[in-house]
C-alpha cells in the first residue's frame, strides 16, 4: 500500500481520463490519494471525486499564487466534508514577485496574512497543514514556530533548506517527489538522508515534477513507485520499508483514526 500525499487529480489535464489514471496508479499499489485543492475554481472538481472514488481525499486552502482569491468563507463550506483531511495547500512563495520595491513588500505581506489566517485556522480545527514553501524559508519557518499547532503537518515538495528540519519536533513531516530523482537534485539529494525516516511521505504533485525517466510527460499517481525506489535507494534500505515506513507515517497524519 502506498499514499500519493499530493496529486491534483482535480486538474484540467486529468479530465478525459480520469478513471484510467485512477486505475494504473491501483495497479501500481496506490491505495490512497489526496488532492490539496489550492485553487478555488477547481474546489468542487476535488470535491466531486472525493464522493466519487473512495480512495480520494481532499485538502482545503488557497495556494500563494492564488491570495487575491481567498475567501474564507466559501472555504468553509467544503472544510467540514467528511473527506477533508488538512488545510491547504497554503504557504508563502517568493518565486514570483513584482520588480517594484513596494509591490514586493505588499506582496509579500499579503501572502503571510494568508497564511498566517490558514495556519490558525488549522490549529483551531485541529487538522494538519499542507505547506508550499519556495524562496521563503525564513519567514515560513519563522511562521510555523510561532503559529502552527500540535497536529503539525507536511511541507510539501521539501526543499532541502537544512533549517527546515527542525520543524520535525513541531510534528511537521517532507514530502518527497520526483524531485529526488532528478540528475540535478544533488542539494536534496545530500540532505535526504538527515531527514527523520518517521517524518518521510511520498508524493507525486501530479500532473507536476514527473520522475524521471518520464520528464516530459504528464506526472500522475502510478509514477509513484519511482520516487520510493530512489528513496530506498539513497536510505540504503528495501521499497518494502521505504513502503511501508511512508504509508505509515502519512497514516498517522493525516488518518489518526485508521492506523
Amino acid at each position: 500500500m502506498l499514499i500519493d500525499t499530493h496529486c491534483h487529480l482535480d486538474n484540467d489535464r486529468y479530465h478525459s481520463d480520469i478513471k484510467e489514471v485512477i486505475d494504473r496508479a491501483r495497479s501500481s499499489g496506490v491505495d490512497r490519494f489526496i488532492i490539496p485543492a489550492a485553487d478555488p475554481k477547481t474546489l468542487q472538481r476535488a470535491v466531486d471525486l472525493a464522493e466519487a472514488y473512495d480512495e480520494i481525499y481532499i485538502a482545503v486552502g488557497v495556494h500563494p499564487y492564488d491570495v487575491g482569491n481567498y475567501d474564507r468563507e466559501y472555504l468553509e463550506k467544503f472544510v467540514n466534508h467528511p473527506k477533508c483531511v488538512a488545510i491547504g495547500e497554503c504557504g508563502l512563495d517568493y518565486f514570483r514577485l513584482p520588480e517594484d520595491i513596494k509591490e514586493i513588500e505588499e506582496e509579500k505581506i499579503l501572502q503571510k496574512r494568508v497564511f498566517k489566517n490558514q495556519i490558525l485556522w488549522a490549529k483551531e480545527l485541529k487538522k494538519p497543514l499542507i505547506v508550499h514553501i519556495r524562496d521563503s524559508s525564513a519567514d515560513s519557518l519563522e511562521m510555523l514556530e510561532m503559529y502552527a499547532g500540535a497536529e503539525g503537518g507536511v511541507l510539501h515538495c521539501y526543499n532541502a533548506d537544512e533549517s527546515l528540519l527542525k520543524l520535525s519536533k513541531n510534528n511537521f513531516y517532507f514530502g518527497i517527489g520526483g524531485v529526488l530523482t532528478f540528475k540535478n537534485a544533488k542539494k536534496l539529494i545530500s540532505v535526504y538522508p538527515k531527514i527523520p525516516q518517521d517524518r518521510l511521505v511520498i508524493e507525486t504533485d501530479a500532473p507536476y515534477l514527473t520522475p524521471h525517466p518520464h520528464r516530459g510527460e504528464r506526472n500522475e499517481p502510478s509514477f509513484v513507485n519511482l520516487i520510493a525506489q530512489k528513496m530506498a535507494e539513497l536510505s540504503d534500505i528495501t521499497i518494502e520499508e521505504i513502503e511501508n515506513t511512508s504509508t505509515q507515517n502519512a497514516n498517522r497524519l493525516f488518518f489518526k483514526d485508521e492506523i
